[in-house]
């Protein structure tokens, strides 16, 4: 970009990060809708403000080809959202640009895995958060941002706060879960944090990327090819619990859920009802008369 458009571009892209917490964007969408202003501009080297409908048609078949359909949706709504609301412009157009309806299950691992997983886990802070995740069914961040205020050990709780919507939310704690809890934190007695980051920033949650990596180590040293995340941690917590028989609407308090649509999902990685289905399958399939020649 030339100095002029260089200008151009700061101011506006200043003013699109403006209009974002003006209409009370979470960060992460802020994130996502700002980088999506980023990525075009640096794509063409110009000031968003100058390209054509060729232009951002030419970038999102460009964009297809060498991204993710999320990360396509994501610049899709961060761009017409910057036209909208900062050059004050309708880009209809761009709602062609709609990725595909994917529905897929994620991988689970059993009960048994899930306590071979965390067994084998050398480093004790990462140990620790996987029991974290998986006993209470937290998200990532979630259990990244836990405080010691956030543990009600009389009521057996803890308090996730400034989840996923901007939800609250008390989930039960297991009496094991405090144990350890109380154990990990006397090996750093951070004055707020039970899980901080190691080194010089105190005062900073342990590292997604930390976290990760380690469970991908400790999955391959288990011999478990399943492609599993700190979330499938979650998604096991939930699989687990409805094959215990809690009911869908206990656990979508549980997991923060707005629809219970997204909870049932689950029904269909229980084994219980997996072998419900094989059952009924083999009753109807029985049941046939057959002529064979």
């Amino acid at each position: 970009m030339n100095p002029t458009q260089q200008h151009r571009y700061h101011v506006l892209y200043k003013q699109h990060l403006t209009n974002l917490t003006l209409q009370g964007k979470r960060p992460a969408t802020i994130d996502a809708y700002s980088r999506a202003v980023r990525r075009i501009s640096a794509h063409f080297d110009r000031s968003p403000d100058t390209l054509s409908t060729a232009d951002l048609k030419a970038y999102f078949a460009q964009l297809i080809r060498t991204h993710s359909w999320s990360t396509v949706k994501l610049d899709r709504n961060g761009l017409q959202f910057f036209y909208r609301y900062t050059l004050e412009k309708q880009w209809q157009w761009l709602n062609i640009v709609k990725p595909p309806q994917v529905k897929r299950l994620p991988d689970i691992l059993s009960p048994a895995q899930v306590g071979f997983v965390i067994s084998m886990t050398s480093q004790p802070r990462y140990q620790v958060f996987f029991l974290v995740l998986y006993s209470m069914g937290l998200r990532l961040s979630e259990g990244l941002h836990l405080s010691i205020h956030d543990i009600d050990s009389q009521a057996m709780q803890i308090h996730v706060r400034d989840a996923k919507g901007g939800k609250d939310r008390f989930v039960p704690m297991p009496r094991r879960t405090l144990q350890v809890l109380r154990h990990h934190w006397q090996s750093h007695r951070h004055a707020r944090l039970l899980f901080p980051r190691q080194g010089k920033q105190v005062d900073v949650p342990m590292d997604k990327g930390g976290v990760q990596k380690a469970l991908k180590r400790v999955l391959r040293d288990c011999g478990i090819h399943k492609p599993i995340s700190p979330h499938s941690l979650r998604h096991c917590y939930a699989t687990h619990l409805l094959e215990q028989g809690l009911d869908l609407r206990s656990l979508q308090h549980l997991l923060g859920h707005a629809s219970l649509n997204t909870t049932a999902r689950y029904t269909q990685l229980t084994q219980v009802k997996q072998l419900d289905a094989v059952k009924a399958v083999n009753k109807l399939t029985d049941s046939l008369t057959l002529m064979w020649p």
